[in-house]
């Protein structure tokens, strides 16, 4: 695996995805339990605010797509990423059950991996600008439709609470 991270970093684009690499490590391996090997970052943590937490891991997860879309990641490679934050917001946000869950899925790492895969197999192609204005726009997509769950979960739990009093 050392021999393949090296590879990555010699890429034409190593200074500007350092930031996807910190970002990530971050989410989701920055602490470690001591006396294992079992790490978690910000993302399972965030997880326990309701919402907001799942909002913003999300919002970091994007943005961290995004940078990779710009760098040269192929249209195909930002929808799996993409299904990967997507998958790790849906499931992340069942409570309890999605907590859980974002302690082991891991998207970010995933994506980070994925992207290597895709600059030792040759197949980095440069600029991925209208491939970001895409996914800038499912990103929007989303949220949106979080908000909209966020908003019925709401009303039902008003229309259940004046229901009993």
């Amino acid at each position: 695996m050392a021999e393949n991270y090296n590879r990555y970093t010699r890429s034409p684009r190593t200074e500007q995805l350092k930031w996807v690499d910190h970002m990530a490590r971050l989410m989701d391996n920055q602490f470690k339990v001591p006396g294992t090997n079992f790490r978690f970052g910000l993302d399972p943590i965030l997880g326990f605010l309701p919402v907001a937490g799942d909002l913003a891991s999300f919002a970091v997860s994007a943005t961290i797509v995004m940078a990779m879309a710009r760098h040269g990641a192929s249209s195909k490679l930002v929808v799996l990423m993409l299904l990967n934050i997507a998958l790790d917001t849906l499931i992340g946000s069942i409570p309890i059950l999605g907590n859980i869950f974002d302690f082991f899925f891991k998207a970010n790492e995933r994506n980070v991996r994925m992207l290597r895969s895709y600059y030792e197999e040759g197949k980095y192609q440069g600029s991925g600008k209208n491939i970001a204005i895409g996914v800038l726009i499912g990103i929007i997509v989303i949220f949106i439709l979080l908000l909209w769950a966020l908003w019925e979960l709401a009303e039902w739990a008003y229309h259940l609470l004046v229901g009993i009093f």
